[in-house]
């Protein structure tokens, strides 16, 4: 009897103990489920949107990604598993366990438990087909859903390894950043600017070398594919300095320091580029990145081009603005190096260029960038700093009075300096090979069309 008394109390002790309950499942990217490399088979839960459904007989397969990578997780589950609404496109959450893949080209794998349909698609509405390839200008019609392709997925995450890329140079130079003020409402007319340049010639009055980075806007009626009427520009300026060299080599370390920075941070996101939108693009970047930039005077350019065995649309002649077709030809000239063309005619450039006060072909100490596919991708110069210089030729255009406070900083501790500014957009073409400006811009807008 005291053996059955004991056992009973025995159990009754372990009923009211509390069970053991099993650990939540853990969250993970898709990201962080590829990359696993201990796979002990504990519960994990992963959330995206489904790029692929296949059902055979016996096992159902799903890739899902959720943005992180440009790789897919492949989702092993039962067939019955599988729901009407769980089609390409729908967004879903999967629990269960990840093991090592049999699969060659894959490391692991989620054997799923359950499946739960978030959000359904209707995949017979839904604009981008399961594996078809659409060409960009077909996608652009969809700015609202095309980040979902490989192509804008890919082109995210480089611009925005790019944008973090280039505020890093510029924090490792110490250049102070320019923070742009909310909008609100004037009592004199305002417009809006092209260029944050001559605010960022008041800064570095004070911090020596200043940058900004942000949404510029222009108003010509181009529908070409090297313009938009919003774009992102990268601006920076250097006081003390009086030689053009100087804002050169800075142009150059940005580009090849950010660059190389993007190829080692987002290496598949890049290569998807070169593989389905421009091969030939990975081997030009190469020689821009190994090589030495180029230097011709534009007086030299001039005369480069017209020596051309080609015909141009638009005939060079010296006084007058290099056109696209120009800059690409000396770009291809120089042997599809980066080039820069430097000390543009006076009558050319705007009022702010340092004056080489040369002649008899008078110029400014301008520089522009060239870049192959692209063309023009940076323009920079010395700035005026001599008081009567830039007031002389305030004075001819008619806008000393609404440049007194431009002027005021020369009266009041004026220093050699010069900058230049690079569109971003510009770059993310440039490197990755993207021949229409559209398509390297989340929600572009230009003259006639501003979807979103």
């Amino acid at each position: 009897m005291f053996g059955v008394r004991g056992l009973l109390r025995t159990l009754r002790r372990c009923s009211s103990a509390p069970c053991p309950k099993r650990a939540p499942a853990a969250r993970l990217k898709v990201r962080e489920a590829l990359e696993a490399r201990e796979l002990p088979g504990a519960d994990v839960k992963v959330q995206g949107w489904v790029r692929s459904v296949r059902s055979q007989k016996e096992v159902l397969f799903l890739h899902l990604n959720d943005g992180s990578s440009l790789e897919s997780l492949q989702v092993v589950a039962d067939p019955s598993l599988e729901y009407r609404d769980l089609t390409f496109g729908s967004a879903v959450e999967v629990q269960g366990k990840l093991l090592k893949s049999l699969h060659q080209k894959q490391n692991v794998e989620l054997k799923a438990e359950n499946i739960r349909v978030v959000g359904p698609c209707d995949a017979l509405m839904f604009p981008f087909k399961l594996r078809e390839k659409h060409p960009l200008e077909y996608t652009r019609q969809f700015p609202h859903l095309r980040c979902r392709t490989n192509t804008l997925r890919s082109l995210l995450r480089v611009r925005s390894e790019a944008t973090a890329a280039i505020h890093s140079f510029f924090q490792t130079a110490n250049k102070v950043k320019e923070h742009e003020g909310e909008s609100h409402f004037f009592k004199v007319p305002a417009f809006l600017t092209v260029s944050g340049q001559l605010h960022l010639e008041v800064m570095a009055g004070a911090f020596t070398q200043v940058f900004t980075f942000g949404p510029t806007f222009r108003a010509e009626n181009s529908q070409s594919r090297r313009h938009l009427a919003e774009f992102y520009m990268v601006e920076a300026e250097v006081s003390f300095t009086e030689s053009l060299q100087d804002i050169m080599q800075v142009i150059e370390d940005l580009f090849k320091t950010a660059t190389s920075t993007v190829l080692s941070r987002c290496p598949h996101e890049v290569e998807f580029f070169y593989k389905y939108i421009a091969p030939a693009q990975k081997g030009r970047l190469e020689r821009m990145l190994k090589n030495k930039f180029l230097t011709l005077s534009y007086t030299e350019a001039v005369e480069i081009l017209k020596r051309a065995p080609q015909t141009f649309t638009f005939k060079p002649e010296w006084g007058q603005d290099l056109q696209t077709e120009h800059e690409k030809y000396l770009v291809t000239h120089c042997g599809e190096v980066p080039v820069f063309v430097i000390d543009y005619p006076y009558d050319l450039k705007p009022f702010y260029m340092r004056d080489n006060d040369d002649g008899p072909q008078h110029t400014v100490a301008a520089v522009d960038l060239l870049v192959p596919e692209v063309g023009e991708l940076c323009g920079g110069s010395l700035r005026e700093e001599r008081l009567h210089f830039l007031q002389s030729r305030l004075q001819r255009l008619g806008l000393s009075d609404t440049y007194q406070w431009y002027l005021d900083l020369r009266k009041f501790g004026s220093v050699p300096h010069g900058g230049f500014g690079m569109g971003f957009e510009r770059y993310l073409q440039c490197i990755l090979g993207v021949s229409n400006i559209k398509d390297v811009m989340p929600f572009p807008r230009f003259p006639h069309s501003c979807l979103l």
